[in-house]
């Protein structure tokens, strides 16, 4: 089989690599969409519902052990004509961009999978916010592939330099590309950036224009888009799942519904990445363990001081950092308390197995 079809969705030598360890009686595919239950997945003869199988979900520890949109998959047919196909295997990620779940549970959703850039989309209206982005930024280094900052609805921007300047300060060493769908403004620079046959994911608060970019991309209304509100010129929420997107342009673009909020997982070294220019100045301190609190021969202290380091991106930083580490704990907490779990159930299976023989 040459997989034409899968290699426009950015099928690779080391994919079909990994592909040969499986049975060979099972197929090869991309999720393309994913819901509560079920997911559809693109194959070389079309695309198929499929559902997780049921050794796959009893060796599933959280959610991350589940598929989802970009992962590619192994499944058993590739037609579900006769019923659902099963899904048996997730090949080995590349990249993902994730983020804890909504509310209180310590737990990893991921957003995109296997995506080569993350375009961070924020509107230049009343929706832009350096201190949102700086988050965005933590979590988009983390996750194995290249940022770049997408500032959409420039059309609406009337200080679009001091923005770009703005950003640019909290964006250290990230591409930035201001756009306006409307007028045109920049959109030429975007099409350039697109090649065929490599995964994008357009991440950003609702209504922020992703879907919008997508339909102008593509060259038709893929996405459903709504106009913003004349009361305040935000953007309305439109999607509502997560889908992957091959543009005429062979381009594949992952577009994700808005988030209200992103909270951090374990990302200290995707801070450090977002935060380089603090990163950079901390290895001038006297101390390799420097808190820049209190300690002598503090270099970002200094910095702060002689006005080189604004103290309002210091304590974004520290806010970050801080809630990493918390997340961080939280995490070991829950992986010692599971672990712990499993090894009774074990314990309890064997003293099972002595009583009947």
């Amino acid at each position: 089989m040459n997989y034409e079809k899968l290699k426009k969705l950015g099928l690779n030598e080391a994919l079909l690599k990994a592909y040969e360890k499986y049975d060979h009686r099972l197929y090869l595919g991309r999720v393309t969409v994913e819901h509560r239950s079920f997911y559809r997945i693109a194959t070389e003869c079309g695309e198929v519902l499929a559902r997780v199988s049921g050794k796959s979900m009893y060796r599933a520890l959280d959610r991350v052990d589940y598929p989802a949109v970009g992962d590619w998959v192994v499944l058993d047919r590739v037609s579900d004509e006769q019923g659902e196909a099963v899904i048996h295997g997730v090949l080995e990620r590349k990249s993902k961009f994730s983020r804890k779940v909504a509310g209180s549970r310590v737990e990893e959703q991921i957003v995109a999978a296997n995506i080569d850039t993350v375009f961070i989309c924020m509107a230049l209206n009343r929706d832009f916010n350096l201190r949102k982005l700086e988050r965005y930024l933590s979590q988009a280094w983390d996750s194995g592939a290249t940022p770049v900052v997408l500032l959409t609805k420039a059309d609406l921007c009337q200080d679009l330099d001091q923005k770009i300047r703005e950003t640019s300060e909290v964006a250290v060493g990230v591409q930035l590309l201001p756009i306006s769908v409307v007028s045109g403004y920049g959109l030429e620079a975007l099409m350039a950036m697109i090649v065929s046959g490599r995964t994008y994911a357009l991440i950003g608060s609702s209504g922020v224009g992703k879907s919008t970019v997508v339909n102008c991309l593509s060259g038709e209304a893929i996405q459903e888009t709504q106009a913003v509100r004349e009361n305040d010129d935000r953007g309305r929420h439109t999607t509502t799942h997560r889908e992957l997107i091959v543009l005429p342009s062979g381009g594949i673009f992952i577009d994700t519904p808005g988030m209200r909020e992103l909270q951090l997982l374990d990302v200290s070294e995707g801070i450090d990445g977002s935060f380089g220019d603090i990163s950079e100045i901390a290895c001038r301190c006297r101390f390799s363990d420097c808190k820049h609190q209190d300690e002598p021969g503090c270099a970002v202290r200094a910095a702060i001081e002689e006005g080189l380091l604004p103290v309002h991106r210091f304590e974004s930083y520290l806010k970050l950092k801080k809630e990493a580490e918390f997340i961080e704990r939280k995490l070991n907490k829950t992986a010692a308390s599971e672990y712990r779990e499993m090894l009774k159930q074990r314990s309890k299976r064997i003293k099972n197995m002595n009583k009947r023989c």
